[in-house]
């Protein structure tokens, strides 16, 4: 399994022939601006809610790629009145078998508009269950007790939100990686803006501190979690 991280809460894990895009946001990011989103490889893109830092590439790459959507219904459905007509909405709690791998939409305490003032439907994160392990995507979210059912998925890895102000931050993030029972945990949604910048070594240090890796990987690089 190979994970890349693209900015922000945007990442690519590839297993077999399968490349999941979760969140796309990398032409507005003036941190990924090396990124070339027409070179960016899905067959399934997997949206947590509609903020533009979330969705904003998303119309784009379904077109290029023909990947399915995979979101909640009114993501789904805002999608398809711009023309995407393959994808799976759900909602919180439920379960989808797409063949090699299931995906479950999951909790997450935060809001979601759509760029146009739509409303984005229930915020949520993804737990995927691959032939290669198991990994969990949060989304934005703030700390919940509900994070310690997601330990019984037996979680190879998780990616968590730690910049503060909008989601958890490194503490709270900390936490949350003890409830999942996760040891390796990617950090995402930090430094993109002021308001989210953090301080890199020290949040690797708290996570050290509690037993578990943190990885923050530049953007445009690809890890093996």
């Amino acid at each position: 399994m190979k994970l890349t991280y693209y900015g922000q809460s945007c990442i690519g894990v590839q297993f077999g022939d399968f490349h999941l895009l979760f969140d796309p946001f990398i032409s507005g990011n003036p941190l990924a601006k090396a990124i070339d989103v027409g070179g960016i490889p899905a067959t399934h893109v997997l949206i947590t809610h509609g903020h533009g830092d979330h969705v904003a590439d998303a119309e784009a790459i379904l077109k290029r790629t023909g990947a399915m959507l995979v979101s909640n219904f009114e993501i789904c459905e805002w999608f398809a009145a711009k023309g995407i007509t393959t994808y799976n909405p759900m909602n919180i709690g439920g379960q989808v078998d797409l063949g090699p791998f299931k995906v479950k939409y999951t909790m997450a305490q935060h809001s979601s508009t759509l760029p146009d003032g739509t409303p984005g439907g229930s915020p949520g994160a993804f737990v995927v269950f691959t032939p290669e392990g198991n990994f969990h995507h949060a989304g934005d979210t703030a700390l919940m007790l509900d994070m310690q059912l997601l330990k019984r998925h037996n979680l190879r890895f998780a990616c968590l939100p730690i910049g503060d102000n909008f989601t958890m931050g490194v503490d709270d993030a900390v936490e949350a990686a003890q409830y999942m029972g996760v040891d390796t945990v990617v950090g995402m949604h930090y430094n993109t803006f002021p308001l989210i910048n953090i301080d890199t070594v020290a949040a690797t240090a708290s996570f050290a501190k509690a037993g578990i890796k943190l990885l923050l990987p530049a953007i445009g690089s690809t890890i093996e979690p």
